[in-house]
C-alpha cells in the first residue's frame, strides 16, 4: 500500500506509520490532521490512522518484552477463559516482537498453530529470531496488514493486544478480522489497555505527572486510552455478538510496585519523541535516565498505594 504522505511503499498501514509526517489529532472529528497544516476540517488533510506513536526501535522492542513479562498472565488468564486451546489455528493481529504469538503458541500446543502479522518488518525479524532461540514450530510471521492478507483457511480464533487503541476505526477493523479470516463458530479476542483509574494515594508527584504526560501524549497523538468505555462499543459496532468481558488492574505498594514502575518509566521513554513535538514534556522534565529509580524510591519513601493501568479483555464467537 503506498503511503499517502510520501508515496512511498512497504511503511504505510493501520498498524504504522510515515515516519517523514507528523500528525496531531482534530478531537471534534476523531481524527487528525497535519502538523502545520490548516485545523479548519475543511482543509485538514484527514488521516486514515492516528499516528503509531510508540514507533519499532530496538529500544521499543525491548521495551514491550519488559512488558510482556508484567502483562503476560494477565492475557494468557483472558486468552485461557475466553476458549483459546490446544489444537486450534490461531491468527495474532500487530504481533510486534512476537511476545502475544509465543503465548498463544504455547496455549495452543504443538497440534496448534498461530500465525502472527504485522506491517512492521524489522519487528516480525525479531520475532523470527526468538521463535527460532525458543524453538517453536508451531508459530510464523507474515509481514502484512492483517486486514489486507489472504490465507488458504480461516482461523478458529483472531487475537490481539494493544492493537484496536491505534485504529480510527476499531469496529471496522474488528468487522474486516471477522469476515476475512475467522470459521463459523470462531473466536475473536482482543486485550486494551485502560488509563481512567491510574493514580496514587497518597498522591505521588513524580509518579503521577509521569502517567499524565503518557495519557496526554496518547490522546493529542489521536489514539484511545479508554477501553472500558470503547471496547464494548467496537464489537457491538462490528456486528459482533455481545461480548464477555473482564478487567483487572495492578494495585499495589512498596512491595511489588517495581514491575509497574519499570513499565511506566519505559513507555514515558518511548513516548518522549511524541511529547516533545506535541508540548507536553520534554527531556529535562522526565530525566528518562534515573526516572525508574526515582519513581521507585518516591513509592518507597511514603508508602503510596499505587494504582496502575487497567486491563481489558472482549471476546465474542460468531
Amino acid at each position: 500500500m503506498p503511503c499517502p504522505h510520501c508515496a512511498k511503499s512497504g511503511h504505510w498501514s493501520a498498524l504504522t506509520h510515515c515516519e517523514n509526517f507528523k500528525i496531531m489529532p482534530l478531537a471534534r472529528e476523531g481524527r487528525s490532521v497535519a502538523i502545520g497544516a490548516p485545523s479548519d476540517p475543511a482543509q485538514g488533510q484527514l488521516m486514515d490512522n492516528p499516528i503509531y506513536a510508540l514507533g519499532h526501535s530496538e529500544e521499543e522492542l525491548e521495551r514491550l518484552r519488559v512488558q510482556s513479562r508484567f502483562v503476560e498472565p494477565i492475557t494468557r488468564q483472558f486468552f485461557q477463559e475466553a476458549g483459546i486451546s490446544a489444537g486450534m489455528r490461531v491468527l495474532d493481529v500487530g504481533s510486534g516482537a512476537g511476545d502475544v504469538a509465543f503465548l498463544t503458541a504455547d496455549l495452543v500446543g504443538e497440534t496448534g498453530e498461530v500465525i502472527g502479522t504485522d506491517r512492521a518488518a524489522a519487528a516480525l525479524t525479531t520475532a523470527r529470531q526468538r521463535a527460532a532461540t525458543k524453538g517453536l514450530r508451531n508459530v510464523s510471521f507474515r509481514a502484512s496488514d492483517p486486514t489486507e492478507i489472504v490465507f488458504d483457511r480461516p482461523f478458529d480464533a483472531v487475537v490481539g493486544r494493544y492493537v484496536l487503541l491505534f485504529q480510527a476505526d476499531p469496529a471496522g477493523m474488528l468487522r474486516t478480522l471477522m469476515k476475512q479470516h475467522l470459521r463459523p463458530g470462531g473466536l475473536i479476542i482482543f486485550h486494551e489497555p485502560d488509563w481512567t483509574c491510574v493514580r496514587s494515594f497518597p498522591p505521588a508527584p513524580i509518579y503521577d505527572r509521569c502517567c499524565q504526560w503518557i495519557i496526554e501524549a496518547f490522546r493529542k497523538a489521536g489514539q484511545d486510552t479508554n477501553a472500558a468505555n470503547n471496547l464494548y462499543a467496537a464489537f457491538a459496532s462490528a456486528g459482533l455478538p455481545s461480548p464477555q468481558m473482564r478487567m483487572q488492574t495492578f494495585v499495589g505498594g512498596t512491595t511489588g510496585c517495581s514491575d509497574w514502575l519499570q513499565v511506566v518509566a519505559g513507555l514515558a521513554a518511548s513516548l518522549l519523541p511524541t511529547m516533545e513535538q506535541l508540548g507536553i514534556a520534554t527531556a529535562a522534565d522526565l530525566e528518562i535516565a534515573t526516572l525508574t529509580d526515582r519513581l521507585q524510591k518516591e513509592v518507597a519513601a511514603s508508602e503510596h498505594m499505587i494504582i496502575g493501568r487497567s486491563e481489558i479483555a472482549a471476546w465474542s464467537r460468531l
